[in-house]
């Protein structure tokens, strides 16, 4: 468990920041930037947890917030090794699985596409694009990462899943999609 005293350091001040095994790395480290937006992305879905209220899938993205922190602890461990241990909290296939029958789940009672849509329709859907986008937003920063340091390739698979998830909950929460506002190419010359 986490415990937490002080807020500040003041070990951070020399634009440093500490890893999980202990080594320091620059702020602008690109397995740092990655793990800013994972933490970005997670602030956005609390945005879509309060604009769900009380709806179950409230509960179903608080889920998703605790395993983007487990994404955050695992971007943060360095190293070839990705068997989760006592000193290294890693993205497991379990987790990865769970997003895809979440999406398989919730893709089957949605209405076909016959077109890209935009973001937005109901309030909680909107939140829930916005979410998506930022999730996208980590994913890039995260396969940017991955091309020059190792990075476990369960958590980019997370990380993959987890923008479709949303945009999958965002048509649902629409309706089931009949309420998507749809993209009219050109409609607006």
């Amino acid at each position: 468990m986490v415990k937490l005293n002080r807020i500040y350091t003041r070990t951070g001040d020399a634009g440093t920041t500490g890893l999980v095994d202990g080594s320091r790395v620059p702020k602008h480290d690109l397995r740092l930037a990655a793990m800013g937006d994972v933490d970005e992305a997670n602030s956005a879905i609390g945005l879509a947890v309060v604009a769900l209220g009380k709806a179950p899938e409230a509960h179903d993205l608080q889920i998703i917030q605790n395993d983007l922190f487990d994404l955050g602890a695992d971007l943060a461990t360095p190293g070839e090794d990705f068997t989760p241990g006592p000193m290294a909290l890693r993205i497991v296939q379990s987790q990865v699985t769970r997003l895809e029958q979440d999406i398989d789940a919730m893709n089957e009672s949605l209405a076909p596409l016959n077109s890209f849509i935009l973001p937005g329709g109901s309030p909680a859907a909107a939140a829930v694009h916005l979410a998506r986008a930022v999730v996208r937003r980590a994913e890039r920063s995260a396969t940017l990462a991955a091309q020059s340091m190792s990075l476990n390739p369960l958590a980019l698979a997370y990380i993959n899943r987890l923008s479709d998830y949303f945009f999958v909950l965002a048509r649902r929460l629409n309706g089931n999609g009949s309420t998507d506002i749809k993209w009219v190419p050109g409609g607006s010359r």
